[in-house]
């Protein structure tokens, strides 16, 4: 029993360590450390610079102070008080006139001390408050040890002496010492040579990195123009590592642009080589007496035109369009007028002063396809636009149709989906609609964001950035 009573409390005494060890290790977690630090590069290159720096010339400064400046004013303070002994005791043992005379003029030619007797005097009552109480407590306790009589001391009233009196019978002997007798004077101008190097050093370094940080800001701004389809006008230059950087963005930038050209001429050789015997295919239907053959013909002909248009405008994407600024009231009204064409009700919302930088004919069926995807699925559209509190623009498309079940919300984006299940079928699409208005609102830096809408269906909102 004693036994397991001991391998009990054994146990016991592991688990409480491990516990406390866990403690420790939580505490321990520099999460908040972390959060302190800066983020961006220029703040961890100043601070990398900076910190190393400012320990440095502190750990040289404490050096100075502590194993110099300190050793040096603690053998001035004990020279001073030595003299001043040396003075007292040769005023007590002659205070006559002529013995008075004696000391000062030995003080004042072998130890540059002014001395006066101030016969029935006596010394101040309290002491007089220093803005350096260190140095004054050296020197207190140097004349402390040589001096067996009273005395008070000053060294703040004269900038350039020190007031030392010691009661003295018969009076007070006052003796006036300059300061650099009692303090090494080049202590604070080290202190102050040090720290504005270390300023200087600090503005050298800050002028430096800020211009290795800005020439990774403008690729940065480069990289992101380029990938909203704008001339980003960049040229490399900074450090070495960073002007690699840049032009194999270029090189990139150049390999991107040659592959979309390529691919736009060649999409534009497709256009033409599949429209040429649609057209024939249309004029010999167009030709043919009239059956029911012929009718499900040319709807078979039209159906493929129009599935040929879709896939024409996902692959040709932004196709090299410019940017323009677009008033989004007009544009808006322009999609809501081709959706109520073919039979919607729609509602525009917008903001006449709501402009946006976009390539207008790829924004226009980006919207388009939106506004019509919501016309097939629901009775009522409403399109409205807005402008967020943080910046930028929201575009929302809302219809009242049956929606989409919020977990398939980004199967919805996929090229050639057709959720068939929670929609209606769409008979003349391809399910590219979703797909070609978020590849241009990323093309834009934005995005297109499915939710549920107040009207009871869909939600799809168009994100602009600022």
């Amino acid at each position: 029993m004693v036994r397991d009573g001991r391998r009990a409390r054994g146990e016991r005494s592991k688990r409480d360590w491990a516990y406390v060890r866990r403690c420790l290790r939580r505490r321990l977690r520099p999460r908040a450390l972390k959060r302190m630090l800066p983020t961006s590069l220029w703040g961890r290159s100043l601070l990398i610079i900076v910190l190393p720096v400012a320990l440095m010339q502190g750990a040289v400064t404490w050096a100075f102070f502590e194993a110099h400046w300190t050793s040096v004013n603690r053998q001035l303070a004990r020279g001073l008080a030595g003299d001043v002994a040396l003075i007292a005791q040769a005023f007590e043992r002659d205070p006559s006139a002529a013995g008075l005379a004696r000391v000062q003029e030995q003080a004042d030619r072998l130890q540059s001390l002014s001395v006066a007797f101030q016969p029935g005097r006596r010394l101040p009552a309290g002491p007089r408050p220093s803005l350096f109480p260190t140095w004054d407590a050296g020197l207190r306790q140097a004349l402390d040890d040589a001096l067996p009589e009273a005395f008070w001391l000053d060294t703040t009233r004269y900038p350039a002496y020190v007031d030392i009196r010691v009661q003295v019978s018969g009076g007070v002997l006052r003796i006036i010492a300059p300061r650099d007798r009692a303090f090494a004077a080049h202590g604070p101008l080290f202190v102050i040579s040090v720290l504005a190097i270390t300023l200087l050093l600090t503005l050298v370094a800050i002028a430096f990195i800020r211009n290795q940080v800005r020439a990774i800001e403008r690729l940065a701004a480069a990289a992101e123009a380029f990938g909203r389809g704008a001339d980003p006008g960049f040229k490399p230059h900074g450090a070495r590592e960073v002007r690699q950087a840049g032009f194999a963005f270029l090189d990139m930038k150049d390999r991107i642009q040659r592959y979309i050209d390529q691919r736009t001429a060649l999409l534009a050789s497709v256009s033409h080589d599949l429209r040429t015997p649609l057209t024939r295919l249309k004029l010999e239907a167009a030709l043919a007496p009239p059956s029911p053959r012929i009718e499900a013909i040319k709807r078979d002909v039209d159906e493929m035109e129009q599935m040929i248009d879709e896939y024409l405008a996902f692959a040709r994407g932004e196709g090299g369009e410019p940017m323009q600024d677009v008033s989004l009231r007009a544009l808006l009204q322009e999609v809501g007028e081709g959706a109520r064409r073919a039979g919607a009700e729609v509602r525009v919302d917008a903001d006449p002063r709501l402009v946006a930088q976009v390539r207008p004919g790829a924004f226009k069926r980006a919207i388009s396809n939106l506004v019509m995807n919501a016309a097939v699925h629901g009775d009522k559209v409403a399109v409205a636009a807005r402008r967020r509190p943080s910046g930028g623009i929201d575009i929302c498309v809302d219809d009242d149709g049956p929606g989409i079940p919020e977990d398939r919300y980004e199967e919805a984006f996929k090229p050639f989906s057709r959720l068939d299940a929670a929609r209606n079928q769409n008979v003349k699409g391809v399910g590219l609609g979703l797909a070609i208005a978020r590849d241009v609102a990323r093309g834009l830096g934005g995005d297109v964001i499915l939710e549920p809408s107040p009207l009871g269906g869909l939600r799809a909102t168009v994100r602009l950035p600022a």
